[in-house]
């Protein structure tokens, strides 16, 4: 095993995850939903509490175990969720509910993030989780600049695809269109960019103040 790949699986294996956000992973597991890692949780719940966040936007809302680590990190917050699969929607609620989450915390939108997110407030939100159709991801995370307040930050989760977006004879839609959004906000004068390698990878924006 290589350095890096005991690392990798030490750090994995001593991530504690909370019992509510165990739940919610495996119900999403059932759901086929495809939740974060508890390596990415973690990071997302170390960002909302870095950002002091208070409003939160999360598209592609899973069984809830995004969200949770969200609010985990950043419990006054309110989460608005976006998701088009109302199974998903209603597997959050109830995690929402075993986790005690106030229902005024949480608001649950069900529709395309691609109908949703044009009618949304610019410049209104602390955090902005990008976590759904990944052949989607770079209109999205424009969306989710738009939506960022300056200083605010876009997370990508699964942004390193399973290894592919490093492998230069991977040339599919999604790991095209990773690849080229990690390119492409590295060498932005709009954002401040970096992408963990913890879990499956999350890229990290800070929204720049416009001079």
């Amino acid at each position: 095993m290589s350095e890096n790949d005991a690392n990798a699986r030490f750090l994995r294996e001593s991530i504690v995850e909370p019992s509510s956000i165990a739940r919610a992973r495996a119900h999403a597991v059932e759901l086929g939903a495809a939740p974060v890692s508890a390596a990415v949780g973690s990071q997302l719940a170390v960002l909302a509490a870095a950002t002091n966040a208070r409003s939160i936007v999360e598209i592609g809302t899973g069984a809830g175990v995004s969200g949770l680590w969200l609010l985990r990190g950043a419990p006054q917050a309110v989460l608005t969720s976006i998701d088009n699969e109302p199974e998903h929607l209603a597997a959050a609620r109830q995690a929402f509910a075993d986790a005690r989450v106030p229902a005024t915390r949480a608001r649950f939108i069900s529709g395309r993030a691609a109908d949703v997110l044009p009618r949304m407030n610019e410049s209104s939100y602390d955090v902005v989780l990008v976590d759904a159709d990944a052949e989607n991801v770079i209109e999205y995370v424009e969306h989710g600049l738009r939506l960022a307040r300056a200083g605010g930050i876009v997370l990508v989760p699964r942004v390193l695809a399973g290894g592919r977006v490093a492998d230069p004879v991977q040339r599919d839609a999604v790991t095209s269109a990773y690849r080229s959004l990690i390119q492409e906000t590295q060498e932005s004068a709009a954002v401040l960019a970096t992408v963990s390698m913890s879990g499956e990878g999350l890229l990290q924006l800070i929204r720049i103040a416009e001079a």
